[in-house]
Parts: C-alpha cells; structure tokens; sequence
C-alpha cells in the first residue's frame, strides 16, 4: 500500500453554480452553490484555526454572475489560485424547489456553463496544478459534466496521484440528468470507486445508479472494486464504515429536517476534517453525521455560521 504524505492541504474540484430558492410566495432568493463547492466552505469552517488550506478548483466565465461566484468563494477564505476565468463564458444556474417534508427537487440550466471546459485547452488550470495537494475531491458531477477525453484524463491523473501519495477522495452524488446515458455513468464511478482513497457513496445513489438490492450488496460490490475505507451515507440510519471495522451508533436525539440541500456535501466535510486531522474513521463519521445534522435544519446549502 502506498504512504500517504500528511495533509495540509485539501482541493475541491467542480462547479460553482448561481442558486435560486424558491419561496412559497412565488419569489426566489439568488445564492451561489455547488456540490463540492458546498464541500470546501465547510470544511474551511471545520479546519479554522488548523495549518490545513483548502482550495477550489473550478473554471468560471467573465461575466457579472461570474464575478459573483469569485467572490463568494473568496468570502469563505478558500484558496481561488486553481480558480480560471474563460473569456466569454457563464456559469450554470439551478432552482430548488422544497416540499413539506423537507425534500428537495432541482431544475437545472447548465449546459453550456464554463465548468464543462475545466482541464481543456486554453485554460490555466492544469493536472500538474492538482499534485502540489495533499487531498483531493471530486464528485460524479465533477465527472460529468466534462467532456469523454478529458474524464479519462481525470482518470489516469487520479491514479497516478494516488499512487505518489495523495488522498483521492470520491463521491459518485449521482445526477442522472448529467450523464449521457447509465452504462456511461456506471463505468466512469466504476473506474473512480476503484481508485478512491476515500470513498463517500451515498446508498440511494448507488442503488439508483448500480440497482444493488440491498446496503449489503451495495458495500459488497464497492469493497469488491477497491473501495474499502470510507463512508456509506445512509440519511437518518447513520454512516456505514466500508472497512467494516468501525460501527457508528446514531445519536438519540431526533434532527428537525427543513431542507435536506447539501445532506451529503456536509457529511463529507465533517468527515474529512477529521480525517485530516489525524482522527479515526469512527470520529470521522461522528463528525460528518454532527455537521450534516445541524445543515438540514436550515434552509439553503450553506447555512449561517
């Protein structure tokens, strides 16, 4: 097995997205969002006060939604070196509309967003900027919304990363919208559960996506390709520690969900922190279910600190 370096640094690789939150009035509230996105602004809250940096990497057009976005992620204190402007372009927007029990629906306008040309020619972004990071993640949306050829870069730069001694963290967040079609889908979180140093699977996203029948056959086939250390994220049922080693007993106290936006990008926070600070998995789970918790009794993907 490979020696991992230390971590004191982390990058979260994506898209960056304008958000609205409809109202029950018919109005919308304008935020800036993403999966990852929502990812590296709590884990800078998290690691505050720590030697630990954490990074975005995403692509963002010139124009005045752009220069938004720049300066949300800039108001969070995360690193925008690995951010890259391309002349011409836009960001992609989404809405979310909430029901009565919490959860959420999206609607999605990103096509042609500037995220979808990240690590393409005419950037200044590259796979040698990534390796000065001591972890790295990435999502199944990082992953599909770029184009064939350059997934397979992400791919083989994936395992080359790992292998030199970097944390590669994965999450498939499943968006079957995104994908050109399932078998496409499947291969590509295939070939990056195989090369997760971290995995952070969501059961229902695997089961859509892999038609597993069971949390059982869903970890069996995961540990059966290599993801063995990590998190299953099972919603009120707790985390499930994929090495089997650890077993997280769900707190008592019963968590007042308002809006589920962000569940699993704030697990992934807690839990990483804590990985990063040197904690076991066990307290890494803990962290992560703490986190997502208090997330999902607010409205909106990032809530007020």
């Amino acid at each position: 097995m490979t020696t991992k370096r230390p971590i004191h640094s982390i990058a979260c690789i994506g898209e960056v997205m304008i958000e609205l939150i409809a109202n029950q009035d018919g109005s919308a509230r304008v935020g800036v969002a993403g999966d990852t996105y929502n990812t590296a602004v709590y884990l800078t809250r998290a690691l505050r006060g720590s030697d630990i940096s954490v990074s975005y990497v995403t692509a963002l057009g010139t124009d005045p939604y752009s220069d938004r976005i720049h300066a949300a992620i800039q108001s969070h204190g995360l690193d925008t070196t690995c951010v890259e402007r391309r002349a011409g372009q836009m960001p992609g927007l989404y809405a979310i509309d909430t029901d009565e029990t919490g959860e959420r629906s999206f609607s999605y306008w990103r096509s042609a967003a500037a995220a979808r040309q990240l690590f393409s020619p005419g950037g200044t972004v590259s796979f040698d900027d990534l390796n000065r990071f001591d972890m790295v993640l990435l999502t199944g949306i990082s992953m599909a919304i770029l184009p064939p050829a350059i997934r397979a870069q992400v791919i083989a730069w994936a395992e080359a990363f790992s292998a030199a001694g970097g944390t590669l963290v994965y999450d498939s967040n499943h968006r079957p919208q995104l994908w050109e079609d399932i078998q496409t889908a499947r291969d590509v979180n295939t070939e990056m559960w195989r090369r997760a140093d971290i995995a952070l699977p969501s059961v229902d996203d695997e089961q859509a996506l892999f038609g597993d029948a069971s949390t059982e056959a869903t970890v069996a086939r995961l540990n059966g390709i290599g993801a063995t250390e990590g998190a299953l994220k099972r919603g009120e049922e707790g985390p499930l520690d994929l090495s089997g080693t650890h077993v997280f007993a769900v707190p008592p106290e019963p968590i007042n969900v308002v809006d589920t936006t962000a569940a699993g990008d704030s697990f992934n926070a807690g839990y990483l922190s804590a990985i990063a600070r040197g904690q076991s998995p066990l307290q890494a789970m803990a962290a992560g279910h703490a986190l997502a918790a208090r997330v999902i009794a607010t409205p909106g993907a990032i809530i007020p600190e």
